[in-house]
């Protein structure tokens, strides 16, 4: 099995990070702008740890979870528990290959990372 290189990578883990911020209606210039950046430093850190490639998408998502913490709150949150306090998504594995989103209220996987449900409010 041939190795993805770095930078495919990186592309791959952005656009996977891009289409849950989009399936969850959150995919605006600065949510953009924060994954630019969180894309730019994981590149400097596939540099060091070129092996770590695997892991760009789970670490991409947990950046932007981190970012958007921050700026606008938990992100994203969790399809499963709509009626339960709102809380948000984890990752797993933290730092590994194929990572998914879990409710860790439940235990439940909901969506691979790159996979989430597009928003179901209704106006």
């Amino acid at each position: 099995m041939q190795q993805r290189s770095s930078e495919e990578a990186i592309h791959a883990g952005r656009a996977r990070v891009l289409a849950d911020l989009g399936a969850g209606a959150v995919a605006g210039p600065e949510e953009v702008s924060l994954l630019e950046e969180a894309v730019s430093h994981r590149r400097w850190w596939c540099d060091q740890w070129p092996e770590g490639a695997a892991f760009l998408p789970g670490l991409l998502a947990q950046d932007m979870q981190d970012a958007l913490l921050e700026r606008s709150g938990r992100w994203p949150l969790c399809p499963l528990c709509a009626s339960e306090e709102p809380h948000a998504l984890q990752v797993h594995p933290e730092l590994g290959e194929d990572p998914y989103w879990v409710c860790e209220a439940t235990g439940r996987t909901v969506a691979p990372v790159g996979g989430l449900p597009g928003d179901r409010h209704e106006d």
